[in-house]
């Protein structure tokens, strides 16, 4: 999986899922539907008030309405919804900057104007290509406003993790972790399932300080919080599932 490492103000460095093009193909989809029925809905009002001969002038006023709600769709989302719109939450991404920080509105503003030439000038085709050669996933509005999407899960869930066979070429980093029981693994995967959901660093700092303490252990300089945490579910996992094949 594309991962993307980012040092926040706290000066921790987080792993991040790079939310993957199909999602953000799919995610696109689901709005599109979402904008589709909002234009119906439009269409019905004004066939509506034309049924009931309204005035000329609230006919206009709901026509732009509805294409203001159109227009701004996605901006009012990702403001409003912390970097979501409906379709990105249906499919559980969200718009991050790349300094690890909650994107401003400024650059919610540069995603969005940079839809002109992502989406309707090229039809797609930038973003689409953007999105394919850049590391990170980008489209050319993300690159412009210093942003990327990110997963807000993880794809395996804790029973998954638990009980998946041995990997037969790695090597457990910290044994240490055979102290520790099932329900202390599955208190770690909610931390990290948190944090992807909520971007709350501080809870993912303090765990793995508490981890280091009562293990008493100290982790490579260069392995950030988060993936400390992750590399303790992966230790317990392999060698609680060696064990068992004995």
């Amino acid at each position: 999986m594309q991962t993307i490492r980012i040092t926040t103000s706290q000066n921790i460095d987080i792993d991040y899922e790079i939310g993957g093009l199909g999602e953000r193909i799919l995610a696109l989809l689901i709005d599109c539907g979402i904008f589709i029925l909002v234009y119906l809905l439009g269409v019905f009002t004004v066939l509506g008030f034309t049924v009931l001969r309204a005035s000329g002038v609230s006919t206009i006023i709901a026509i732009i309405i509805y294409a203001l709600l159109l227009v701004f769709y996605d901006l009012i989302c990702e403001v409003f919804m912390n970097g979501q719109s409906i379709g990105k939450r249906v499919m559980k991404i969200k718009v991050i900057s790349i300094d690890g920080n909650r994107p401003t509105f400024g650059q919610y503003l540069l995603r969005w104007l940079f839809r002109i030439v992502d989406f309707t000038l090229t039809i797609g085709g930038c973003a689409l290509i953007c999105a394919i050669v850049t590391e990170k996933c980008q489209r050319l509005g993300d690159i412009v406003a210093g942003t990327t999407l990110i997963r807000t899960s993880q794809r395996a869930n804790v029973s998954t993790l638990a009980f998946s066979p041995v990997i037969t070429d790695y090597t457990p980093i910290f044994n240490e972790v055979t102290q520790l029981k099932d329900k202390d693994i599955v208190l770690i995967h909610e931390v990290i399932e948190n944090y992807m959901k909520s971007g709350n660093t501080v809870v993912v700092y303090s765990t793995a300080a508490h981890l280091k303490k009562v293990l008493a252990v100290n982790a490579p300089p260069e392995m950030s919080d988060l993936l400390f945490l992750q590399t303790l579910v992966k230790d317990y996992n392999q060698i609680t599932a060696a064990a068992e094949a004995l």
